[in-house]
Order: structure tokens, then sequence, then C-alpha cells
């Protein structure tokens, strides 16, 4: 025998269908206020593709420098980012969140946290513990504590063996960080390649202080303190920055790097920790040109 189903049942079937699937949170992890929008997804509920990855975002957000217990953090364009440290796993409480660039955080995407980086930016997570590597798509504010350098979502986590914490290494794609920035603020240059190395050293008065940390001929090691667009400020920084050692201003792109430079480990270490200490600030530390992790010397 048939049965028939009249349009009034199946019509209550659907919308029962269609309430079951929603979600409403209001667990944060970055979020500014932004309002919500869900960026379009892989069919078949596959994890990420490329697709999803270079998608545009609701906005493109950077931000203002903030603390983390009496930490500073300064968030920035960096397309040589390359840094080492302990990355963690995002909840998955916080499935549904939303995140500081506007969209919803989704475990099943392969995304990530990050103090500083443009959001959003792709970057390449290696797990130094077993060499396991992942492309993730950075779209929000975080980990909020001093001891993680990144946390991952849950399908990223998986990706390359993270089952609790573990020390990976970050670095920034900049052609397709670029190119997911352009999609976000509707541009269509192309982006050109990064290849710019041009140093400006600033002329700065002698210090009416004794300087924390004596200045050494030469050295291995630049501390890196901040990076901003404007040359001024990058000047008046490395101006300040003066009593600590040769403050430096490189320019790479139309990015103004303030660093100091020529310091063997031991006058590095002092600065790094001095900075921390006096300023609240949270420095990078590059050996022969190479980012190393600032607390591996």
């Amino acid at each position: 025998m048939k049965k028939i189903v009249s349009l009034a049942v199946l019509t209550a079937l659907v919308a029962g269908c269609m309430d079951m699937g929603s979600k409403d949170t209001n667990n944060t992890y970055g979020h500014d206020g932004f309002g919500e929008e869900q960026l379009a997804t892989a069919p078949d509920n596959t994890l990420n593709t490329n697709a999803y990855l270079m998608a545009a975002a609701p906005k493109y957000y950077i931000g203002s420098p903030y603390k983390i217990e009496d930490v500073q953090y300064i968030p920035g364009e960096d397309l040589t980012y390359n840094q080492t440290g302990i990355a963690g796993i995002i909840p998955l409480e916080l499935n549904g969140s939303k995140t500081s660039d506007g969209e919803i955080f989704d475990s099943n995407q392969l995304v990530a946290t990050s103090k500083t980086l443009p959001l959003p930016s792709i970057v390449k997570v290696t797990n130094l513990e077993n060499g396991n590597a992942v492309t993730v798509r950075v779209n929000n504010r975080g980990p909020f504590v001093n001891t993680r350098i990144m946390d991952l979502s849950n399908a990223a986590a998986e990706q390359i063996g993270l089952k609790g914490t573990a020390k990976v290494q970050i670095q920034v794609l900049s052609e397709e960080s670029l190119a997911v920035k352009n999609a976000t603020l509707g541009e269509t240059v192309k982006p050109a390649p990064v290849v710019v190395q041009e140093t400006t050293t600033v002329t700065v008065a002698p210090a009416t202080e004794p300087a924390p940390v004596a200045t050494v001929p030469s050295g291995d090691y630049s501390v890196q303190v901040a990076a901003v667009y404007s040359e001024d400020n990058a000047n008046a920084l490395a101006r300040e920055l003066a009593p600590y050692g040769n403050a430096t201003v490189v320019r790479e792109g139309d990015m103004y790097k303030v660093r100091i430079i020529n310091l063997d480990a031991t006058n590095a270490r002092r600065v790094i920790d001095a900075l921390r200490s006096d300023k609240g600030m949270a420095p990078g530390l590059l050996k022969a040109g190479k980012w190393v992790n600032a607390d591996s010397i």
C-alpha cells in the first residue's frame, strides 16, 4: 500500500531538520563585535580546499598594540615572518563563534590564531617533533597566553599529529597572504614579489642616561622591536631605543622595521629581557638574517 505524505507534514519535517542544524553561541576567542558571516566551504563536508583558504574575509583586520600579562604585542604586516614556538589547539566549544576578521570559527577547517599577523593570512605550520606540515588560514587573534605562539583548529592539529601542545615553526606564505588580502579588500592588483632588503641607519643623539646594554662592535644577532608603515614613527622609535644598542631602521617593501643590530648572543639576551621588563615589548630575534626563537639563547 502506498503512503501519501501531506505537504504540511513534509514542510514541518524540513523545518525541523533546519532547526536541528542551527547553532547560536556567545563564545568568543578574538571577537571584536563585527557581524557574523559564514564563508563558503567545500562541498561534501571536505575539510578544506584552496578556494576556502583564499576566500575573501568579511574584513581585513590588523588591530592595535595590546598587552598580555604586561607583555606588549604589536600586530602588523610581516611577509618575512618565520618564528618557532609552542602551539596548542583551539577549544572545540568555540565552534560557531565569531573571529576577529568577521568569519565563523569552524573546527573542521584548517584555521589558526595569531597574536600579531594580519587577518586573514596564509601560513605554513610545521610540527618540529615529527616534521609534519600543514597550510592554514589565520583568521583570529590569540592565544591570549604568553606560553603559546599559535593555536590550531582540530582539523589542522590532526594533520600534523598535534595532540596537546608541540613546538612548531610558523612561516608566512607571502604571495598567498597578499592574494587573500587583495581579495578581502576587493583589490585586483597582482601581488609583487617581495625581494627588498634596503637598510637605512638612523643617526641618533647620544643618550643622556647610561645605556642598559653596552653596544658591541659586531655580532650575528639582531633584535626586532616593531614593523610599521611610517618612516617617521620608525625613526622616532629607533631614537627612543638607542640606549639599548645600535638601533637601526630596515626598510622591507612598504614597511620600516626597527631593529637593534650587531649583537652577540649574550647582549641579544640582555636586550630582549630589558625590552620586556622596561618597555613591555615582545621583541623578535634574528640570527644572520634568519628568524629564530627569541628564547633560544
